[in-house]
């Protein structure tokens, strides 16, 4: 198998003049870009190469960008891979069905390259960014092993997107202080705090689900943010 490659992006858009200046912009930042214009095509592409990253556009023929995102999220060697969707609909709906689906960020056209590539980098950071302090955590039930970003529920490995990993480590870092929907915008999103906070509600919900029982620990404090309950332990890995 491919290992995964952090500066490697994969971009999938059926608009080749979009193509172009997406892959452009992203090669002169230092990524290394593969293109796809098809569904199918993105999934091979993704399956033999590993990207760090997908930029998905969510409107394909054929195959839509969210049914690639519900393949890429079932199969477990690309659960750990990012991805950052690009739609034309502006609905809320179409946004929250994406990050439903474990999209981790989003955009809507048309938008600034600049900012595409800023979001490109904010997004591999979560995923590749080094431990500080101790490498483990336990909440309750749950371990979170943040050298190897592992998190794993009674000794049993818990898949979660790079976006969903660096939210629970933030919670748990910072456990029993309640954090503000824009604070966690900017510490895990890396945004502007005055983005629509639904994204992070969105993760949250994906996160709880994710964990079963223990999502349990995730307390919602209405009308600001949330915080992670109970006694959460340091370890040495």
């Amino acid at each position: 198998m491919t290992t995964q490659t952090s500066n490697r992006v994969l971009v999938v858009d059926d608009e080749s003049d979009i193509v172009a200046l997406v892959a452009y912009h992203l090669a002169k930042a230092g990524y290394r870009v593969s293109t796809a214009s098809t569904g199918a095509d993105a999934l091979a592409l993704a399956r033999q190469e590993r990207p760090g990253l997908i930029v998905l556009d969510l409107m394909l023929p054929g195959m839509s960008g969210y049914e690639v995102l519900e393949q890429l999220r079932v199969d477990p060697s690309m659960q750990d891979v990012a991805v950052l969707m690009l739609t034309a609909r502006r609905e809320e709906a179409d946004r929250i069905r994406g990050l439903s689906l474990g999209a981790d960020d989003y955009l809507t056209k048309p938008f600034s390259p600049q900012e595409l590539v800023l979001r490109v980098g904010a997004i591999l950071r979560r995923v590749t960014a080094s431990p500080v302090g101790n490498d483990a955590l336990a909440v309750g039930p749950i371990r979170i092993d943040r050298a190897a970003h592992r998190v794993t529920m009674d000794g049993n490995d818990v898949d979660l997107t790079p976006t969903e990993y660096k939210l629970l480590v933030t919670l748990a870092e910072r456990r029993g202080r309640v954090q503000a929907r824009g604070h966690l915008l900017e510490t895990v999103w890396e945004a502007a705090p005055d983005i629509q906070t639904r994204t992070v509600d969105m993760h949250i919900q994906r996160l709880r689900s994710k964990l079963g029982a223990a999502g349990e620990l995730i307390e919602t404090v209405r009308g600001f943010g949330y915080r992670i309950r109970g006694t959460v332990q340091s370890r040495t890995a």
